[in-house]
């Protein structure tokens, strides 16, 4: 199964404003500079879909992406998800106040969405241990309903060394270990993605 088609679809500030939950999502989430919108672009192949800024924490909307997958199904050749990229956090040069309905504005989004599948958690694989990731995460535990899954993605693994890779690896079992500069462990992420979402 590939993706074959990946569109923009609408930005929303809040659960409110967002399109109807008719569809399956995968939210993107992780702090500001961790590589999340060029790991959108790499994984579905459009160079432009999820625009990355050289200014960490520029995105502030809940952006919402159509994703069009290929199966090898005749019955069924195509399947569709939803990829949702939410904005980064921690470093965002925002006003306190306008911080404060951004977040929770997200914690509505991330506890509220009824067809909220998959929390794709990216984690800079050099800082692996920072608090606010650990906060996420303790937070997405807290949240997560039984039919949804927490996959934790350590971006930029091309700029570890293999001892401290092979290390982080055995800290993280469940892991999955990208670079989009080398094209590694996309596909393991897709899969993980479409293996939850439709079955094998």
């Amino acid at each position: 199964m590939k993706i074959v088609d990946a569109k923009f679809l609408t930005s929303a500030q809040s659960i409110s404003d967002s399109p109807s939950p008719d569809c399956a999502e995968v939210a993107f989430l992780g702090r500001s500079n961790v590589g999340k919108s060029s790991l959108l672009n790499t994984l579905t192949n459009r160079k432009g879909l999820a625009k990355s800024s050289s200014t960490p924490g520029k995105t502030q909307l809940i952006n919402y992406f159509d994703i069009k997958f290929k199966t090898e199904n005749e019955e069924t050749p195509y399947l569709f998800a939803r990829f949702v990229d939410l904005p980064g956090f921690g470093y965002a040069r925002v006003s306190k106040s306008l911080k404060k309905e951004w977040n929770r504005n997200l914690t509505g989004y991330l506890e509220q969405r009824p067809n909220l599948q998959i929390f794709v958690h990216l984690i800079d694989a050099r800082h692996p241990q920072l608090d606010i990731d650990k906060n996420v995460d303790e937070f997405l535990k807290s949240i997560k309903r039984g039919d949804q899954i927490i996959v934790h993605a350590f971006t930029k693994t091309d700029k570890l060394k293999q001892n401290d890779l092979a290390k982080l690896k055995r800290e993280y079992p469940e892991g999955i270990f990208v670079s989009n500069l080398k094209k590694r462990g996309l596909e393991q992420l897709q899969n993980r993605i479409t293996g939850y979402l439709f079955g094998n």
